[in-house]
């Protein structure tokens, strides 16, 4: 039976770290293992670790940084896969299994799951990540230079030959977070992806009741486009360092685009956002317009939503802007 291990990255998150564990631990997939990477947690969440005893790997190390902690478990592990879960985040009941019943069926580089959104307190928001489903050969396309849609860090399973490929990437600046950007894409330029459109786990998202443009964890609205671009340029070394692949200079993608446009238009002046329209929205465009992933229904309704972002009546344009940025204001209104 080939085996898979779960490798927790925790960092300060004493919360919800147990309830992490513990989803990894439920799996019916005998041969899974679980491994938890402590990046020198300065809260609670060793003495949580010491109640576990031998049902998980421990490994405690000093704090580094997301990057540090992805290159110890790829390093690490001893296994045929791995899923990388985040400590604020849950697998279902079954996913390993799931997963490993796609692995069995073809050489995959990774297998991709829906991940139901859940707040601060593990409700359940009505949302899901990711909303469309990429194509088997993504790397074609990322070589083209475009981000295929993918569920953040913890709904991805991965063939760890394809991880060693890829990983260690550099660590420190920009890179002390951001692991899973390498994984997901990285893992791509490798060999094939799979997806799978049930949810297997669930997304932690923090200040969800909060009416916002953002929606990522971990880095703001401001500062998330820009550490993209920049981890561009890192994967695009390491690709073409070990796997001989050049990339090109730049990417495209919507999630991306979407975050430029929305620091720059929520309550923004409506000559602000018209300026905008005219001087800067050209890459946001293109990956509407251009977008190999969408259908044309797709791509006809973001463009209309997109124009209702320049009304005069700041209301709804703000309205919409967080309808097109942040997935939570979509399932708030479909429920009232």
């Amino acid at each position: 039976m080939k085996q898979i291990a779960i490798v927790i990255c925790n960092y300060n998150y004493e919360r919800f770290l147990a309830e992490a564990i513990d989803s990894a631990l439920a799996q019916d997939y005998p041969g899974t293992r679980v491994i938890v990477i402590d990046d020198g947690s300065t809260d609670g969440s060793r003495a949580i670790l010491e109640q576990y005893g031998s049902r998980v790997s421990t490994v405690l190390k000093e704090n580094g940084g997301q990057v540090s902690a992805y290159n110890l478990g790829v390093e690490i592990a001893d296994t045929e896969y791995v899923i990388f879960l985040d400590s604020d985040d849950v697998l279902y009941p079954g996913a390993v299994t799931e997963v490993m019943r796609i692995f069995e069926e073809g050489d995959l580089a990774k297998v991709q799951f829906r991940l139901d959104v859940i707040d601060e307190a593990g409700n359940q928001t009505g949302a899901y990540v990711p909303n469309t489903e990429p194509p088997t050969d993504c790397g074609s396309l990322l070589r083209d230079g475009w981000l295929y849609p993918s569920p953040p860090a913890s709904g991805n399973a991965y063939s760890v030959k394809a991880l060693k490929a890829i990983f260690p990437v550099p660590e420190g600046g920009i890179n002390r977070y951001g692991a899973d950007f390498y994984a997901i894409y990285g893992a791509a330029l490798v060999g094939p992806v799979a997806s799978l459109t049930q949810s297997l786990g669930a997304y932690r998202v923090h200040h969800a009741a909060t009416p916002s443009v953002s929606f990522a964890n971990s880095e703001q609205i401001k500062k998330a486009p820009k550490a993209f671009k920049e981890r561009w340029v890192t994967l695009r070394e390491v690709a073409k360092d070990r796997l001989s692949i050049e990339l090109p200079p730049t990417f495209h993608d919507f999630a991306h685009e979407k975050a430029y446009m929305g620091s720059s238009l929520y309550h923004a002046t409506l000559r602000a956002r018209w300026r905008w329209m005219f001087n800067d929205s050209s890459a946001y465009l293109h990956t509407i317009v251009a977008n190999p992933f969408w259908g044309l229904k797709k791509k006809m309704g973001t463009l209309l939503l997109s124009c209702l972002c320049l009304v005069p009546y700041s209301p709804l344009s703000d309205f919409v802007v967080r309808y097109i940025t942040n997935p939570l204001a979509r399932r708030s209104t479909a429920g009232n």
